[in-house]
């Protein structure tokens, strides 16, 4: 069945064709045409094309769907005593994670599968079309294959990260760890992911740890991604441009010769501002990113201690007001900057009187945009008339 979606006071395409003609190929007082799950035809609303069904839009913007490409949703309990701590003046060292990882091997499976499909729940009510999530705080094979079978019911996007931090049991064998992270436990994850990760900053692993779990990811056929430069700077940024990984997050500390790393590359730098946020760390300044001619991408990092929250619009506008990017940069090809950890192609409908969303997957106002996958693309309705308290995530900062 094809259906109009008419009365569109703007609508971003991320296709300078269309439109303005600029990046975001903005068509004001637009309609869109979807034939089933496909959008088949958009543009100035005067022009739009018979349909079997009309929706009008009231005036609503449409803009891509936002693309959460960096995720930690399954765990248990919570961190609201360190996150105190931080607030009185104590330093994020990383040491927190084992507060989680505590509780989340103790968690039953449904716990952990509710948590799960409560936050999903809110990334997809806050404007999420896709997204991505890791294992890293079971630490075990057991509790990292659990992990993993609870996350691929919801996404497709999974990260194995048993190379999160080294558990208390492994403190004086770490080349025990590294072995196990690279061999039993990769085996046992790897058919349940499609991406490896590993944080290799102070405190978490070294370069040479991170290179070995790395090559035996890319080994077992696993897209490679890191987390580092959050605590201090060190060559790990450096090491994911190397190994050709598909992204590199935080990078607070990237220096100059990093941001030239990385400009000449394929990876794309992740930046996380809930963690600086929540951390009360530096904030990079991603107008240097791009300057460089670095590739960047957003991404809410949302986990129970640094960065607990679900909301891309509210990471988006901290990394306006404190990483000095402009909002129009936001919205340039959301997408392409996460397509590598995320490549699923969709445009969601948030309209007020729908009302459906499920966790796990898209409500049944998800279309597909016929872009071909080397630009995907993903679109959310906002509507002015939507209560603010629904357009926004209930996570506890």
């Amino acid at each position: 069945m094809t259906v109009l979606y008419d009365n569109i006071g703007e609508l971003v395409t991320n296709d300078p064709a269309q439109g303005d003609g600029s990046l975001l190929g903005l068509v004001r007082d637009a309609a869109m045409v979807v034939d089933d799950d496909r959008i088949a035809w958009v543009g100035p609303k005067g022009k739009a094309p018979a349909a079997e069904q009309r929706v009008d839009c009231g005036n609503a913007s449409v803009i891509p769907g936002f693309v959460d490409s960096h995720a930690h949703l399954v765990f248990a309990g919570d961190r609201a005593a360190e996150f105190a701590a931080r607030m009185s003046g104590a330093a994020y060292d990383g040491g927190g994670i084992a507060t989680t990882v505590s509780a989340t091997r103790a968690a039953s499976e449904r716990e952990l599968s509710d948590n799960v499909d409560r936050l999903v729940g809110e990334l997809l009510r806050s404007g999420v079309t896709t997204f991505e999530t890791k294992s890293g705080y079971g630490l075990t094979v057991a509790d990292e294959v659990r992990a993993l079978d609870i996350a691929g019911r919801t996404t497709a996007e999974t990260t194995f990260l048993g190379a999160h931090v080294v558990p208390a049991e492994y403190r004086d064998r770490r080349d025990d760890y590294v072995g196990l992270v690279a061999g039993d436990m990769l085996m046992a994850c790897a058919p349940r992911a499609r991406w490896i990760d590993v944080f290799c900053d102070r405190g978490a692993f070294d370069v040479d740890e991170a290179r070995t779990i790395l090559l035996a990811g890319a080994d077992a056929g696993l897209g490679l991604r890191m987390h580092a430069s959050q605590l201090a700077a060190g060559p790990g940024i450096k090491l994911a441009v190397e190994l050709g990984a598909a992204s590199v997050d935080h990078c607070t500390y990237a220096d100059d010769g990093d941001l030239e790393a990385l400009a000449a590359s394929n990876t794309v730098a992740t930046l996380l501002p809930g963690a600086e946020f929540s951390t009360r760390a530096t904030w990079p300044d991603g107008r240097r990113f791009v300057e460089a001619g670095v590739s960047i991408a957003l991404a809410t990092d949302c986990n129970p201690g640094t960065s607990y929250t679900t909301s891309m619009p509210f990471c988006i506008a901290m990394a306006v007001r404190d990483m000095h990017l402009t909002p129009q940069r936001r919205c340039e090809q959301p997408p392409r900057a996460g397509r590598p950890p995320c490549a699923a192609t969709t445009w969601e409908c948030s309209r007020p009187a729908c009302g459906r969303t499920s966790s796990g997957s898209m409500h049944p106002h998800t279309f597909t945009w016929p872009t071909g996958p080397e630009c995907p693309s993903s679109t959310t309705w906002c509507n002015p008339a939507l209560p603010r308290n629904e357009s926004r995530s209930n996570s506890d900062e």
